[in-house]
């Protein structure tokens, strides 16, 4: 067995000890960085209490930049790796430290948001939501239509109320574009009831809306639970025909 072929074994196989011992101490690690991060928030933090949350912060993108260059050197198709979903989530995990060195600290503390990306790394580890996306890519061609149709009736909804209401609320409904926001918690059927419509036929297309609006929540919905279905019985046929 080569070097290359030792790491991969260690990296992406958790069908042996060393594999599964990694993949443990990263999710570990993963875990306790989030943790390191939400207590960095606290305001009454001694300095030696930040300086303890910094070692973890150093000790975290230490392990997950040599997770990272460990990975690119055991794929056979690095660039693949690299621009993969993976790839990135693995990149934003580590970046924000190395470039927050170098910038004042305005623009170092909005780079750490971007550590909540390690989050996505356990995606890597979880079989169920690797389920999730399995049947996210087999529905993404309805979905990418339903986000289109959806989007198509958020502006057909703001131009309708907004001509039904400008004149009797110029305040909220102003333009088009001010009225976008209603069509967005009037179509998620959230109505947060800011701007809400007093005419007669403002309340008649609003309920027209809203009943488009409940479709608009349940479809996204059945399209994921018949893409789900789908991914568990090509994995219940791949145990049979082994």
């Amino acid at each position: 067995m080569t070097l290359r072929q030792k790491v991969r074994h260690i990296v992406d196989d958790v069908n042996n000890p060393l594999g599964r011992g990694f993949s443990l101490i990263i999710q570990l690690l993963i875990l306790i960085s989030l943790l390191a991060f939400s207590l960095d928030t606290l305001p009454d933090l001694t300095d030696a209490q930040r300086d303890i949350l910094m070692y973890i912060e150093v000790v975290s993108v230490v392990v997950f930049t040599i997770e990272y260059i460990a990975r690119i050197y055991a794929v056979e198709q690095r660039l693949k790796y690299i621009f993969s979903f993976y790839g990135i989530v693995d990149l934003l995990a580590i970046l924000p430290f190395y470039l927050a060195s170098g910038l004042d600290l305005t623009s170092a503390r909005a780079l750490r948001f971007v550590r909540l990306f390690r989050i996505l790394k356990l995606l890597r580890y979880n079989k169920a939501l690797d389920r999730f996306h399995r049947a996210l890519s087999i529905a993404k061609e309805e979905i990418i239509l339903f986000v289109f149709i959806a989007t198509i009736l958020l502006y057909l909804s703001s131009v309708g109320i907004y001509y039904f209401e400008n004149e009797a609320q110029p305040e909220h409904f102003k333009s088009i574009f001010h009225s976008l926001w209603w069509s967005v918690t009037t179509l998620t059927t959230v109505g947060y009831g800011d701007m809400y419509p007093i005419t007669a036929g403002g309340k008649l297309f609003t309920f027209i809306v809203l009943m488009i609006g409940l479709g608009v929540v349940a479809i996204p919905a059945g399209l994921i639970a018949s893409a789900l279905s789908k991914v568990r019985d090509e994995e219940d046929k791949g145990r049979l025909n082994r």
